[in-house]
């Protein structure tokens, strides 16, 4: 039976890619790109052949039917623009699609910005909640914030740089002034990673470019950090 390919690609740099991953590349009949162009310049770069076509919010519907009926025939493999298919991208629908017709769904791991932002944050990574993009709309996003206040594990978010600096004043609002790791255009050139309290980062990213990865300290760490503190004043450290 065919099999749809779900393949991590480099969220950057290039050289992220896995062995793994560039075989399939290499051998199935197709490959569906969230964005073609990127797409491209990692398939030039290992002198893969394989053809492409687009698969991304805007064109999904008209575009799952026909790939759902190619998967009758011939492997296919799925690549986001960056990172993990199917994490905050239309991925996910063509995944379920495979999975409802009876296809064999494989996926290939590799590069995420989820799991690269927590373990670079210095924050606890045994458990997180992981938000996605956050809401355009100031009003959702502040209510969606508020709902996360008492969240006692790390939270991560998605943000782009003409959102960033409104994301966190509004975390700053609603969540205190808490500590954050703020990642940006992580494994590429001007990667980029702040690390300290809301109220700084607001001031750090008064111009902010690239892609965003934010992580967020729970109320569990803000809890056991006070207890620490208190432990020591006691002990008159």
């Amino acid at each position: 039976m065919p099999v749809l390919y779900v393949v991590a690609t480099p969220i950057g740099n290039l050289e992220d890619i896995t062995l793994r991953a560039l075989r399939i590349l290499g051998e199935v009949k197709l490959i569906a790109a969230e964005d073609t162009r990127t797409s491209r310049k990692l398939l030039n770069r290992y002198n893969i052949k394989t053809g492409l076509t687009s698969y991304f919010e805007h064109n999904k519907k008209g575009k799952m039917p026909v790939l759902l009926k190619m998967l009758e025939e011939q492997d296919i493999a799925i690549i986001s623009e960056a990172g993990t298919p199917g994490i905050s991208d239309p991925g996910y629908e063509l995944i379920r699609g495979a999975i409802e017709k009876g296809f064999r769904v494989e996926v290939l791991p590799g590069p995420s910005a989820v799991t690269a932002a927590v373990a670079a944050s210095g924050l606890p990574s045994d458990q997180f909640l992981y938000m996605g993009f956050l809401p355009r709309k100031k009003g959702e996003k502040r209510r969606l914030l508020g709902s996360v206040s008492s969240e006692p594990r790390t939270i991560i978010c998605f943000e782009s740089p003409y959102r960033v600096v409104d994301s966190l004043s509004a975390m700053l609002e609603t969540l205190g002034d808490r500590n954050v790791a703020v990642c940006r255009e992580m494994s590429k050139l001007h990667e980029e990673i702040f690390r300290g309290p809301l109220s700084e980062a607001v001031r750090h990213f008064s111009r902010p470019r690239g892609e965003f990865t934010i992580v967020i300290q729970g109320i569990g760490d803000i809890k056991k950090s006070l207890r620490k503190t208190k432990d020591k004043s006691k002990m008159g450290v």
